[in-house]
């Protein structure tokens, strides 16, 4: 089966004739079809499920028309795999029923096994590998986003005991990244080599670090990452998440080959901090799906005109999809973006 390669060729800044669009959360509880499965299943539940998660998987790209998909799983779900207990619970997210605050509980971390404990999220992998006939994007949670789950047992706003880990205990500090870094790589290169056509890594909450620190006790683990997966000859997408603006002149020493930006900084601001070395991702504000779609349009547009100066470009939202987005807003705004984006890049081709 051919499969439409947009996404991938503004992934490596090619020439395009509209512009990609996918949706962080796309799979998700907007969708009433989904709503009902999640009334049966737990989110760990489906991703048990290969053919039920490889289904949720799909409901965005038929119902919306969108670009790329995104494997339907979650950040946590590899770190069962290296000795963590933990509860996806409703409201809140991930509860780790031990969190990680010693040295002996993190030498006890062990290797990640893709194969023999996450063999149901890589044939998921398998079997939409043979489904879609767009590119299937995988992913994992980057270090610092899940050890701050691990730390604080649950989401935190202040994130006092990972920082107080990171000033008091170094070394400790230094210790997880490492695990945590080795947990992330094995993960994606197996997803990878079971069909997986692009990835990303979700850093969704290291904006709450500062640029020095950030550098100092992140950025190296990412670096890593990235250079032990740069033999994947596939696009290589690393989010900083929310509120992470002030960290994007830093990373123009790893080896991605797209850097998705929240919505508090525009495309082209983003682009100067990064030095024009990646394509970009984002950034409409998801809540901006809560106005009329003449609001949503005129945003959308403003952020196309911006961006299509220049290849290397996915529409995408600045974060994920919330339980109360429209279904028929999504759809609209996809149509849109793919509509208004070939008109102008056909006129500019023309003028060219």
């Amino acid at each position: 089966m051919s499969k439409q390669d947009l996404f991938i060729r503004a992934c490596r800044k090619q020439q395009v004739e509209r512009i990609p669009v996918w949706y962080m959360r796309q799979a998700g509880r907007y969708d009433p079809d989904y709503r009902k499965i999640k009334e049966k299943y737990s989110l760990l539940e489906i991703c048990q499920q290969p053919e039920l998660a490889a289904e949720v998987t799909m409901m965005p790209v038929n119902k919306l028309g969108v670009d790329a998909a995104i494997l339907y799983s979650d950040i946590m779900n590899p770190v069962a795999s290296i000795g963590v207990d933990f509860d996806i619970v409703a409201q809140v997210g991930p509860v780790i029923h031990d969190p990680i605050r010693t040295r002996r509980q993190i030498e006890q971390l062990k290797p990640v096994d893709p194969e023999g404990d996450l063999g149901h999220i890589l044939e998921t992998i398998r079997i939409l590998n043979r489904e879609l006939n767009v590119p299937l994007i995988t992913f994992a949670g980057a270090p610092f986003t899940i050890a701050s789950y691990l730390i604080e047992g649950r989401p935190s706003k202040s994130y006092i005991r990972t920082k107080t880990m990171m000033y008091e205990e170094p070394e400790l500090w230094f210790l997880l990244m490492d695990k945590l870094g080795d947990m992330v790589i094995q993960y994606v290169r197996a997803q990878i080599q079971n069909g997986g056509e692009a990835f990303q890594i979700f850093d969704s909450w290291v904006g709450s670090l500062s640029p020095r620190d950030f550098r100092t006790y992140v950025l190296p683990t990412i670096e890593r990452i990235f250079d032990a997966l740069s033999d994947l000859d596939v696009p290589k997408i690393y989010f900083p998440g929310v509120s992470s603006g002030e960290l994007l002149t830093s990373l123009g020493s790893i080896k991605a080959d797209v850097v998705g930006l929240d919505w508090r900084v525009s495309i082209e601001e983003g682009r100067h901090r990064l030095g024009d070395a990646f394509a970009v991702q984002g950034n409409l504000d998801p809540y901006v799906l809560t106005g009329p779609m003449s609001i949503i349009e005129r945003e959308a547009k403003h952020i196309l005109d911006s961006a299509m100066s220049k290849n290397g470009y996915i529409f995408n939202l600045g974060h994920g999809l919330f339980p109360e987005a429209s279904l028929d807003k999504l759809k609209q705004l996809t149509d849109f973006v793919h509509a208004y984006s070939e008109q102008a890049l056909a006129q500019v081709k023309k003028e060219g």
